[in-house]
């Protein structure tokens, strides 16, 4: 089953934001936790569903970054205003990444333009929905086992859509809580999203498809359960198999990675469902991905 609007997961996991930016509350008998950061524009969406679902802010003991990009922490840094108590965290990388004022600068500007382009500007100054920036106060590293209240949250390094990426398997619900580091859901099929290394990209899918998982959870386009749930890694390993084909067999007949670029945007914004994410973020990162696959491995984020 593919579940993209707000609600109910399973009993435990409640979907909350919009179908292209989702937030997971993580419910663990007395102690909650947020999962993923999305965008500041949806915060307005969260006050209220979180008013609607009855949820005991009070319970929310973290806030877990699984990277740092600036769709998937956008409303950190309000929900740590309102919920001071709470623990932000995250992996070393992404501490490193969050604090440093050139990318603080792009993830408030591309907040800010999302915040416009919602019509939500007054709204925003109301709440104060700018990103100055996050103090990560807990790092986490692979393997290690975090509690939230009955339920246990175990960290997996998964880089290669950002050098920082990080997943979180609960156990309990065999749920696989993989943002973009697992692609992204394109319909019924995968995005690859090799954003900042294809090779680990790979690794790091072959990593999370180890772990008995019957729940895929995606920050973008919601979560699979059943079948769905069970089949997605799988169908991400696929894709990524024929995307590296399709940006290798480019640039030998292009020989050039602007042209590619180019040709393979047209094809996959063609062949993509209603609502997906922008024609220039599909440029950007299939540009990203064709350097790497060219040997022009800039600095990884």
């Amino acid at each position: 089953m593919i579940i993209e609007e707000p609600g109910y997961v399973t009993e435990r996991i409640l979907l909350l934001g919009r179908r292209e930016s989702c937030v997971y509350l993580l419910k663990g008998g007395d102690e909650y936790a947020l999962l993923g950061g999305g965008m500041a524009y949806i915060v307005p969406d969260l006050i209220r569903q979180l008013e609607e679902y009855e949820i005991d802010e009070s319970r929310i003991k973290r806030i877990i970054i699984l990277h740092s990009h600036f769709d998937h922490c956008g409303i950190v840094p309000f929900f740590k205003k309102r919920l001071p108590h709470v623990k932000i965290t995250a992996s070393a990388r992404a501490k490193e990444l969050l604090a440093a004022r050139k990318i603080i600068d792009s993830i408030e500007f591309l907040n800010q333009v999302l915040i416009m382009k919602y019509g939500i500007e007054d709204k925003a100054k109301e709440l104060d929905l700018s990103f100055t920036g996050v103090d990560i106060e807990e790092v986490v590293k692979d393997g290690e086992i975090l509690p939230c209240g009955n339920l246990s949250m175990e960290i997996i390094e998964v880089p290669g859509h950002s050098s920082c990426s990080v997943a979180v398997y609960v156990r309990e619900e065999k749920a696989m809580f993989a943002s973009d580091a697992g692609g992204v859901p394109f319909g019924d099929r995968v995005f690859t999203a090799a954003n900042s290394n294809f090779d680990k990209y790979v690794e790091s899918l072959d990593k999370m498809a180890r772990y008995e998982t019957e729940i895929h959870i995606a920050e973008h386009y919601g979560a699979r359960t059943g079948e769905d749930g069970r089949a997605f890694l799988q169908k991400s390993m696929i894709s990524a198999k024929e995307t590296r084909q399709i940006l290798e067999e480019s640039l030998a007949r292009t020989n050039d990675v602007k042209l590619s670029t180019k040709e393979i945007t047209e094809m996959l914004t063609k062949n993509a469902p209603a609502g997906f994410v922008p024609k220039e973020v599909i440029a950007l990162v299939t540009e990203q991905m064709l350097r790497f696959v060219s040997g022009q491995k800039s600095g990884e984020y």
